[in-house]
């Protein structure tokens, strides 16, 4: 362990008598390069970082007091968002990914959240099962930030160390909480501040822990512990963070939505870093360009995604990465102008002894992992039910020899392919119906172009899901090359499911 330059109550009393160094963390690189970690660890006294980015695992306890006569609250909704209640009569907790009711992903716990913290009057309505002390049934009411006794912002997992970014290799744009992401390499999104990111600053958790003093939404507010998916062993440390949302600044809290996918919660959270030794120092000096993380295929949806390489911040923030010698847009999800602001207004109330430093009553883990979830019984896969005796035709084929090939196979979907045997098309019985009526006689007038397609490792209610929501009844399934190695088809899903109903049945 690196010696000690200086402790945290004399950091703390260079604070009070307005004497303190402070520097943002994207700058402390430049210094460190400079004068050296000890140098800097001499002269710098506080290092302050910064993020702000979409965190789902976020929300707020609230308690509303109670109504005349007296309500339990079984069910809460703020603007139509369910809150939990399933905690005491009057307190609720509000999840910053919670949908609305009224208005699905347009609105969620996120905007519920900023629009408490903007000073909006919120609608609250509440149902009770009622009982011989809580004898009312039903409230509706609005209410203010102001009006609540408490609200406590409590985030179980806060500021990733990093994040893994996201590309999508399928013919058809997938709506991830990563954002849209194109077909076929077209873009790459990405979250995290690089080199202004707390964690990555202090990936030992030295100075960061249960009971550090840190910047939340524009408050002050705690770590309390680790974050839940707390993965330090792998880069992906978290943090589980609270704070008083009545001091808070919706500028620093927003509610968000994501196309397809649901809703969020930007955050800021900013912590200090105190400088105590060349150790420290040295940690907080980390570039863009040394923080590396991996591009995941979010088209392969499994726990396991398959890395299509691995990437630093400084490629990532350049707006455009190779991947396989194509050049990809990046873009981040993250704004790195509030994750700078963030950082800049806690230098600012430091320099101004409004706030603080402080270390951790205990340190944080640094040899845990994210270990997946425990399935009793695995879902079956593409490869335990599709057919593997598919047929494709060729893409110059005519009507009549896809019809005859229909007629010999008995099936009423024939995958098309290239002279390469790469998959570019589909075509089903009744596009051959079609055909004839309307007189057509070449396979590419009429083939389905854009084609749903499955790999060998999906599981099942994967494509189940795909068949009901794109209205399909089958799927060629495909190598990593597009070549056709076989078909799942909603009949063949039917009879698997049948089977197992009787198998259980008979035990």
């Amino acid at each position: 362990m690196a010696k000690t330059v200086k402790s945290i109550e004399e950091i703390n009393a260079k604070i009070r008598d307005g004497s303190v160094c402070v520097v943002t963390a994207d700058k402390m690189s430049d210094l460190v390069g400079e004068l050296g970690a000890a140098g800097a660890a001499k002269e710098v006294d506080v290092v302050t970082t910064g993020t702000f980015g979409p965190m789902c695992s976020s929300g707020v306890f609230l308690n509303f007091g109670h109504a005349d006569p007296p309500i339990k609250m079984q069910k809460v909704w703020l603007n139509d968002v369910e809150a939990y209640s399933g905690i005491a009569a009057v307190d609720a907790y509000l999840g910053a990914a919670q949908l609305s009711e009224a208005k699905g992903e347009e609105y969620g716990g996120g905007h519920v959240i900023e629009d408490l913290a903007s000073g909006k009057q919120i609608d609250m309505r509440a149902t009770s099962y009622t009982t011989d002390c809580y004898p009312r049934k039903e409230i509706d009411t609005t209410i203010t930030l102001d009006d609540l006794n408490q609200a406590i912002m409590l985030n179980p997992r806060n500021s990733y160390q990093k994040y893994a970014a996201a590309v999508n290799s399928t013919e058809r744009t997938l709506y991830t909480y990563m954002g849209t992401l194109l077909p076929n390499y077209r873009n790459v999104n990405y979250s995290g501040a690089g080199a202004l990111s707390p964690l990555t600053n202090d990936p030992d958790f030295e100075t960061t822990g249960p009971g550090t003093r840190i910047f939340l939404c524009g408050s002050q507010g705690y770590v309390i512990g680790m974050g839940t998916q707390h993965d330090p062993v792998n880069g992906f440390g978290t943090l589980m963070v609270s704070g008083n949302m009545k001091d808070m600044s919706a500028e620093y809290l927003k509610g968000a939505r994501f196309y397809g996918y649901g809703v969020s919660l930007y955050v800021g959270i900013g912590i200090p870093i105190p400088v105590l030794n060349e150790g420290i120092a040295k940690k907080t000096a980390i570039r863009d360009a040394e923080i590396v993380t991996e591009v995941l295929d979010y088209g392969v949806c499994r726990r396991d995604r398959p890395v299509s390489r691995k990437v630093t911040y400084e490629e990532l923030k350049s707006g455009m990465i190779d991947i396989g010698g194509k050049e990809i847009p990046s873009s981040p999800l993250s704004s790195f102008f509030m994750a700078n602001k963030v950082a800049q207004e806690l230098k600012t109330r430091v320099e101004k002894a409004e706030f603080l430093v402080s270390l951790p009553v205990e340190r944080l883990p640094t040899d845990t992992t994210f270990k997946p979830m425990k399935q009793t019984s695995e879902l079956p896969l593409v490869k335990d039910v599709m057919t593997r005796d598919v047929k494709p035709i060729s893409e110059g084929a005519s009507i009549a020899d896809t019809a005859k090939l229909m007629m010999e196979t008995q099936t009423t979907h024939i995958p098309v392919v290239s002279a390469d045997e790469k998959l570019v098309g589909i075509v089903t019985a009744w596009d051959i119906s079609t055909a004839v009526a309307k007189r057509h006689e070449e396979l590419s007038e009429i083939m389905t172009r854009k084609v749903m397609t499955s790999d060998l490792d999906e599981p099942l209610e994967l494509v189940i899901r795909k068949l009901d929501k794109y209205n399909i009844s089958a799927l060629p399934v495909i190598d990593r090359d597009r070549k056709v190695i076989g078909m799942v088809t909603s009949d063949e899903i039917s009879k698997l499911i049948g089977r197992r109903k009787r198998w259980k049945w008979k035990l």
